[in-house]
């Protein structure tokens, strides 16, 4: 759950009614389920506001209306008194008895239940046996191993909330990559459809794409005489949460759902960030700020915010150097600005009509956003030794995807007919291996059924080339890799098949091991001569766990060395928002090894094949060009490398 300490109840923003939107609503009801059970409250009554919040969220009909009508009670899941509330918070903007709820859990538990792992009975019982009451008592108590011995809990809950604290500290504040920018796009549109807005971009994180975006920030370009009135327009968007602060040149945001709510049915990839806010809860917030400056200034500023700090920094010492100062609002000479600071000093700012005259006149070539994290690209930008990056047309298929035949929704045909339809080349199809067990259901191919479902395969490969298509599918499989190293399904079914994309699932038992350890059981996997693609390397989720212990150097290193033999081993950067796995800190180093990248998204279902535009920001991020991705080369070139 995103930011959940520190709640408080919404205030009215209307005069009239109605005082709360719908999605305020739902976030309170489901906000006072959870402050419920902190409170050791009857069971039933919990449920029945989990019950009207999600029955809220789903309601398409205007809520005023079925109000005012009185048909609130007909809907589902909405009761006579949650309906008796609901009802006073829109038409009165007041709470009725919830203030005391509010106020009488401790914040601490409700910040505590944003650990991973940790949901509100299991917080009371701790608030209730040793009064933990904060992350920090919590902490606290599992380093002097206080909560083993508890009724119910144990040593492995000690370490499990630990590492639920560690990751909390680490993502608090941010946002997936998919969420954050649909966020910040919304956000984005709206301000450039008011009229007098001569400019507006996303900076920040978000514009370097990191896996992970913090605080959105976005410049605005416009005429002075036209900020006040800007600024108003910007204050009556639908989907703010609350206004944190206000100036004549900057506004701070928390902005919620109702932010997308005329974004969310866009074509392209837009419609793909958006689907991906139906996984996040009905509190969802991201804090935003925007910059508002004239339109000469918009190139430094947008520089500035664009970051990051340690780019920015460069960037000055490179101007200073020059007898130049850089800052948010220009580039200008340091002697003739004297003691003057911020706008003042950029007065007699050397004209920039883009970001691209700002590195010119600091004698760089531009920096695209995303490399802009001093990791070598200012000493690049001297010499004109700026990689081409990537581009998203330029990969002709992926070679990790899985249908009905394991844990995916379509089959061979509908997953094939949307990659064509997207204008790839072909699409290799990794359905699980066998010894894939999840909740005690297999959930991968047995080793027996591999004949038929290369039967079908072939039969569809066959129709295509007669009707002068030019696509194919690539029979591969997604193979378990074992603790030991070893891959799942005997080597006579491996070699039948055209790639291999080896995988750790069984995770628990390789993050309770040493870093070396895992490290040789990997290398051992990729030196199998069936190998192709190490699968998302180190099995971690994006705020919600960790991967395994291992030494990626090394095992790159291996790669690179058995690919100088001449010998296809490449890595995955899995594409799918939750993972984005391999790191992109580690793209350029395989580049710099010869080890091929491969850009999979992992689908399970046809709109899953565009996740590969996450793993495209990714890898421009790792500094990879076309020539370095796997998959950016043609059916027949891949024919020829997998020898079909």
């Amino acid at each position: 759950m995103a930011k959940v300490s520190g709640w408080s109840l919404p205030k009215a923003r209307n005069s009239f009614p109605p005082h709360m939107t719908k999605t305020q609503i739902a976030t309170v009801l489901e906000q006072s389920a959870i402050l419920l059970e902190l409170d050791g409250a009857n069971k039933f009554r919990v449920i029945a506001y989990q019950n009207a919040s999600r029955a809220l969220s789903s309601l398409e009909e205007d809520l005023l209306n079925a109000i005012q009508e009185k048909r609130i009670t007909e809907i589902k899941g909405i009761g006579k008194g949650i309906g008796g509330l609901i009802t006073e918070a829109v038409l009165e903007g007041t709470w009725g008895g919830l203030n005391a709820l509010y106020d009488r859990v401790p914040k601490g538990l409700v910040e505590m239940i944003g650990i991973p792992g940790l949901g509100p009975k299991r917080a009371r019982q701790l608030y209730e046996s040793l009064r933990i009451d904060s992350i920090e008592s919590l902490k606290f108590a599992c380093k002097n191993d206080q909560i083993s011995s508890l009724p119910g809990f144990g040593k492995k809950s000690q370490e499990k909330y630990l590492e639920g604290i560690e990751l909390l500290r680490r993502y608090q504040g941010r946002s997936r990559m998919d969420i954050g920018l649909a966020y910040g796009h919304a956000l984005e549109k709206r301000i450039m459809n008011i009229p007098k807005v001569v400019k507006a971009q996303l900076a920040g994180s978000a514009r370097r794409r990191r896996e992970t975006i913090g605080d959105l920030d976005i410049v605005l370009g416009a005429n002075i005489e036209d900020h006040s009135k800007i600024i108003q327009e910007i204050m009556n968007f639908p989907g703010i949460a609350e206004v944190k602060g206000q100036g004549s040149s900057k506004i701070s945001l928390i902005l919620e759902a109702d932010m997308l709510a005329e974004t969310i049915n866009v074509s392209g990839i837009d419609a793909g960030l958006a689907e991906s806010l139906i996984e996040r809860s009905v509190d969802a917030t991201i804090d935003a700020q925007i910059r508002i400056v004239n339109p000469e200034s918009f190139p430094f500023t947008l520089a500035y915010f664009t970051g990051s700090k340690e780019h920015n920094i460069r960037m000055r010492q490179i101007a200073i150097e020059k007898g130049l100062r850089l800052n948010e609002f220009g580039l200008f000479s340091e002697k003739d600005a004297g003691d003057k600071i911020g706008i003042e000093a950029a007065k007699n700012t050397l004209i920039c009509s883009n970001e691209s005259d700002i590195y010119q006149h600091l004698g760089l070539k531009w920096v695209p956003p995303e490399l802009r994290e001093d990791m070598g690209e200012i000493e690049a930008a001297k010499i004109n030794n700026l990689p081409n990056l990537v581009e998203l047309q330029d990969l002709k298929g992926s070679f990790h995807n899985h249908t009905i035949a394991s844990d995916g929704s379509a089959t061979l045909e509908e997953m094939s007919n949307y990659a064509m339809k997207i204008g790839w080349e072909y699409l290799g199809i990794a359905d699980h291996s066998e010894s894939l067990n999840i909740g005690g259901k297999t959930i991968g191919i047995p080793s027996n059924e591999i004949p038929k479902q290369k039967l079908e395969i072939d039969e569809l490969n066959i129709k295509w080339k007669e009707e002068d298509v030019n696509f194919r599918i690539f029979h591969g499989s997604e193979c378990d890799i074992m603790s030991d190293g070893s891959l799942d399904y005997s080597e006579e079914v491996r070699s039948s098949l055209s790639h291999i994309v080896g995988s750790v699932h069984a995770l628990g038992s390789w993050r309770n091991r040493d870093e070396y350890t895992n490290t040789e059981a990997l290398i051992k996997a990729i030196e199998d001569p069936t190998f192709t693609i190490l699968g998302h390397p180190t099995g971690r989720i994006l705020q919600g766990r960790e991967g395994f212990p291992i030494d990626m150097h090394a095992i790159l290193r291996r790669m690179g060395e058995i690919n100088s033999e001449g010998v296809l081993k490449a890595v995955e950067i899995n594409a799918s928002p939750y993972r984005l796995d391999m790191d992109w800190r580690l793209c350029k180093y395989a580049k710099e090894l010869g080890v091929p990248i491969c850009i999979n998204p992992d689908a399970h279902n046809p709109e899953g094949l565009k996740d590969v535009w996450f793993g495209t920001q990714i890898a421009r991020k790792g500094w990879l060009e076309s020539k370095d991705i796997l998959n950016t080369k043609t059916v027949q070139e891949i024919e020829n490398l997998l020898g079909q």
